[in-house]
C-alpha cells in the first residue's frame, strides 16, 4: 500500500475536441476538489440548470461500447473512462469534471491529452488520508467465454489484461501494468481505441462513430492497418484495454489494492466485477494510509495548542 495523502488538482485545465458518436464540439474542464469528494462530473448545456454526477459504479448506466454515466433523469456523460482513467493513472484523487456535452471528447484515442490537462493543471497534496479499496479474497465474474477475477494482492493495483481477437493482425495479446503515475504515462496513457473496419461501417450506417476518425482510432482491415503512421506500440491494443481497465475500476469510488484479471473483457465486464467485488462486503475493506493518519494527527495536536455515448470499441464489448 502506498503510504501517503489525498490529492486534488492546483487549479483548472480544460480540453476541447468532438464526441466520437455525434461528432459535435464538446468542452471538459478538471479541477479541483474537496477532500473524500472522488471524481463530481458536472453537465452543462442542458435545459435548466447543470446536473452532477459522482463517477461510481452506482452511477453506471450502461456498458455496451463504453462506460455511461447517469442518474434517474437518464445519461449524463459517456466515454467517461479515458478521463478517469487519466485522473486514477496519476494519482489524483478529488476532481471536478464539469462537460458540456454528452460525450467526453475523443481527443487522439487515448489518455494523452487528459495527462497533459492533469500536468497543466498541477497535482495538490491534501490534509487527510489517503483511503484504499483492499481486496480480501478472489472474487470472479463471467460472461460467456470472458472473465474477469480480483484476487488479494499487496503491491498496490495490478492489471493483467488478455484479449484474443479474430484479426490476425490483433490476435491474442497480454499485459501485466503495476499501477503507478510513472508507468501509466509511459506505458499506458498513449494507447488509442482500435477496432476493425467492418465494425465501423456498420456504425456509420446506424448513425454512430459519426466523430471517428484516423486521428483518433486505431483500424484494422482483415490484412492490414489503415493508420498510415502505424502503430505507437507493439501491443497498443492490449495497452488500451489496460488504459479501459484503470478507468473503469477507478468507478469503485477509491484507488484499490489488489489485482485485477481480465479475459476477453471489456467496458461490460469490468463494471459487471467491479460490482460483484462491491456488492461482496466479505471480499473487501477501507484501510487508510497510516503515515498520513499520523502524520495529519500531529498537525491537528499542534495547531490545537498553537492556537472523488461512447468511445470507438468498433463491435460488442469483448475482445
Amino acid at each position: 500500500m502506498k503510504l501517503s495523502r489525498q490529492t486534488t488538482l492546483r487549479s483548472q485545465a480544460t480540453v476541447t475536441g468532438v464526441g466520437v458518436h455525434s461528432g459535435l464540439p464538446v468542452s471538459l474542464t478538471i479541477g479541483p476538489a474537496p477532500v473524500d469528494a472522488g471524481y463530481i462530473f458536472i453537465r452543462s448545456g442542458l435545459d435548466g440548470a447543470d446536473r452532477e454526477v459522482r463517477a461510481t459504479a452506482g452511477a453506471v448506466i450502461a456498458t455496451e461500447f463504453a462506460t455511461v454515466l447517469g442518474d434517474r433523469e437518464g445519461p449524463l456523460v459517456s466515454t467517461a473512462e479515458h478521463a478517469l482513467a487519466a485522473l486514477r493513472g496519476m494519482g489524483v484523487d478529488n476532481a471536478i469534471i464539469e462537460i458540456d456535452g454528452p460525450e467526453v471528447p475523443i481527443m487522439d484515442g487515448s489518455a494523452a491529452a487528459f495527462v497533459a490537462a492533469v500536468d497543466q493543471a498541477g497535482i495538490a497534496t491534501q490534509s487527510a488520508a489517503r483511503r484504499f479499496i483492499q481486496v480480501l479474497k478472489p472474487v470472479q465474474v463471467a460472461i460467456g467465454d470472458c472473465s474477469g477475477e480480483f484476487r488479494p494482492f499487496a503491491g498496490g493495483f495490478r492489471a493483467e489484461v488478455e484479449i484474443d481477437f479474430a484479426n490476425p493482425l490483433i490476435g491474442r495479446q497480454s499485459y501485466c501494468f503495476d499501477l503507478s503515475a510513472e508507468r501509466f504515462r509511459r506505458e499506458i496513457s498513449r494507447a488509442r481505441t482500435f477496432g476493425c473496419m467492418n465494425d465501423v461501417a456498420r456504425l456509420w450506417s446506424a448513425g454512430f462513430a459519426l466523430g471517428a476518425s484516423f486521428e483518433n482510432s486505431v483500424v484494422f482491415d482483415e490484412t492490414r492497418l489503415l493508420n498510415a503512421e502505424g502503430l505507437r506500440f507493439r501491443d497498443e491494443c492490449v495497452r488500451h484495454k489496460v488504459l479501459d481497465v484503470v478507468g473503469d475500476l477507478a468507478l469503485a469510488g477509491l484507488p484499490i489494492i489488489g489485482a485485477y484479471r481480465s479475459i476477453r473483457g471489456g467496458h461490460k465486464l469490468n463494471h459487471a466485477a467491479l460490482t460483484a467485488l462491491l456488492s461482496d462486503r466479505s471480499a473487501w475493506r477501507v484501510v487508510e494510509s497510516e503515515t498520513a493518519r499520523r502524520s495529519r494527527t500531529v498537525a491537528e495536536a499542534g495547531s490545537a495548542t498553537v492556537g472523488g455515448l461512447i468511445a470507438p470499441a468498433y463491435g460488442p464489448d469483448v475482445s
